[in-house]
């Protein structure tokens, strides 16, 4: 029985005949591994999201974390869930052996892991989060900050979060109050309140390691002035074991619409509640050099931001599985063309506007995750790079996806969602059926980890015009390779190449005049805009690529993926059209309009 949480047979053809991951092997990092281990490894990803996350998903949806002002109560299969993963030692799938890692490359690691997202996002949100912590602390941490708190967290002993934001500096850090006071011992003392923390407080492992931004007294103003410190919920001694309880007091629970399987909390440093040695404020670690903490968190942000995306592609995904099958076995209706009342009612697949939703879902769920798969890739490539050219070349992509592959699928797969819902009429809107949980759940992801539209000022505002536009020109030249085998080809693809490039030049000309006006709060206004656009032409891009992959082959699973291919170039590509024509026109009307008017 084919799974509908993913499917195995789209991650084979994404991981090996288009992306060819098996090549990595061929670089020094990699070269214990084959074709083999990657496999195994989605094996037991599937089984572990099948048996351990899935099951508890709706039971976690119902039964939220609860705080009775002591601990925090959670209910027993999330445990049990990330014991089997800590144990099946998936926690450092990507990380080097010397840390307990198994280096497997990022791609494999994030494909094995959309498993478990896809079975239940809310409890691999704490993997998700301890994984990016570790990987943060494993690049700019001391060897001693890594044998306390990165070893541990891999092993799966330890959690890990991001403290950015805070009740009046939500995406703002420039804003941020708390402070890191020195300490005589070298240590420093943080006082202050983070708002927002998933997975900030809970007794599903030894230990919490909080990395926080804060900023120490006579520091630079704004994002220059900000530092980052390893704050644990519990000290940890020179041998390794666990000593007093920091002073890190759980203020709250946040009740979310979506995601309620993973605490979210408000967290206070330095209330007094618990002071070691009797010295007041919580102990904090500086990680790397004072003031330069944001530079330092926008490792592990990025890293969250291609998770984010991948957990909409998941849920996306399995929803989309789901209303396939639901509609395969739903009987209702009868074709058009029957005028006999007395017919047979036909399965509502068999209906052109149930299929059109179907076809969205599948244009959408399948580009995003090929999507997430190149980016996951390219972090493969940047980490491995055997020339600087190489290194520069993958960065370059890499940072200019990145805002896309976080964004489009938080958008575009929650579509996916909605539809269906639509699929499943009234019983997709009951919490009977998963679909109505994966829309609540995928809700969160156009906010956290940076909303959509910071997500395009990043885009528009910095990464399209960095390095003198370095970024979007290797993107460029990626596309118009791309689009000449295509045209090499020939037939239709020629004809979606044609198609393509006509909107890739008409994107790239719109973006230079936007900026040669002089005009950037003009330009930037509708940043929103441009992302959408961009990201639609990323996607027919990758929808392109993902066929010159199939390259003819005969069957259901490729026929489907033309049919996908097409229904996105004929139905979403030219919905840029008009946006692009308002970005052109640096159109002022959400300046021009007063607060007052509304």
């Amino acid at each position: 029985m084919k799974s509908t949480l993913l499917s195995r047979q789209d991650l084979d053809f994404l991981l090996f005949d288009w992306l060819r991951v098996d090549e990595l092997t061929g670089r020094d990092r990699f070269s214990e591994h084959s074709r083999e281990t990657f496999s195994d490894t989605l094996d037991l990803c599937e089984q572990l999201a099948t048996r351990y996350f899935a099951p508890h998903n709706k039971k976690s949806d119902a039964h939220e974390p609860t705080f009775d002002g002591t601990k925090v109560t959670i209910i027993g299969e999330v445990k049990e869930a990330l014991a089997a993963c800590a144990e099946a030692e998936l926690m450092g799938m990507a990380m080097d052996h010397h840390l307990g890692g198994s280096q497997l490359p990022t791609t494999v690691a994030q494909a094995g892991f959309v498993w478990l997202m896809a079975g239940n996002v809310s409890t691999a949100g704490y993997p998700m989060l301890t994984m990016a912590n570790a990987n943060l602390l494993a690049k700019f941490g001391t060897d001693e900050q890594i044998a306390a708190f990165v070893k541990p967290m891999i092993a799966g002993r330890f959690t890990g979060t991001m403290c950015l934001s805070e009740t009046q500096a939500g995406s703002s850090l420039a804003d941020i109050t708390t402070r890191a006071e020195p300490s005589a011992d070298g240590t420093f003392r943080v006082f202050g309140s983070k708002m927002w923390i998933s997975g900030g407080d809970h007794e599903l492992t030894d230990n919490i390691v909080h990395l926080v931004l804060a900023k120490i007294p006579g520091g630079p103003a704004g994002t220059k002035g900000i530092s980052l410190f390893i704050v644990p919920k519990y000290l940890v001694n020179p041998d390794g074991t666990l000593g007093e309880r920091n002073d890190v007091t759980l203020a709250g629970l946040n009740h979310k619409m979506g995601y309620r399987g993973i605490t979210n909390t408000v967290l206070n440093f330095g209330e007094g509640v618990h002071r070691p040695g009797g010295e007041a404020g919580a102990v904090g670690y500086l990680v790397g050099t004072e003031h330069r903490g944001l530079s330092y968190m926008f490792h592990m942000m990025n890293e969250a931001r291609l998770g984010v995306g991948m957990g909409a592609i998941a849920l996306g995904y399995t929803g989309y599985l789901k209303s396939v099958d639901y509609a395969r076995s739903r009987p209702q209706g009868r074709p058009l063309a029957t005028k006999d009342p007395a017919a047979q009612q036909v399965p509502i697949i068999e209906h052109a506007d149930i299929r059109r939703m179907l076809l969205a879902q599948k244009s959408y769920v399948e580009g995003a995750l090929a999507l997430a798969l190149y980016c996951a890739r390219l972090v493969d490539i940047a980490h491995t790079a055997q020339s600087d050219d190489e290194l520069d070349h993958a960065t370059a992509l890499l940072d200019i996806l990145t805002p896309v592959a976080k964004s489009w699928p938080s958008q575009w797969c929650l579509a996916a969602n909605d539809l269906a819902i639509q699929v499943h009429g009234g019983y997709g809107y009951t919490r009977e059926y998963d679909v109505e949980q994966h829309y609540r759940d995928n809700r969160l992801n156009p906010i956290h980890e940076g909303t959509h539209g910071i997500q395009s000022l990043d885009l528009l505002g910095r990464k399209v015009v960095q390095h003198g536009g370095a970024s979007l020109a290797a993107l460029h030249q990626a596309m118009t390779d791309s689009i000449a085998a295509a045209r090499r080809a020939g037939s239709e693809l020629a004809d979606m190449a044609d198609q393509l490039d006509a909107v890739i030049q008409r994107l790239v000309t719109v973006t230079a005049g936007m900026f040669a006006a002089g005009d950037i709060e003009a330009a930037l206004a509708n940043s929103a805009i441009y992302l959408e656009a961009f990201g639609h032409v990323v996607i027919a891009w990758i929808w392109l690529e993902q066929l010159l992959a199939v390259d003819g082959r005969p069957g259901d699973f490729y026929d489907g993926k033309r049919q996908a291919a097409r229904y996105f170039l004929h139905y979403e590509l030219p919905k840029t059209g008009p946006q692009l024509d308002l970005l052109e026109s640096l159109d002022r009307t959400t300046l021009e309009m007063r607060p007052e008017w509304f």
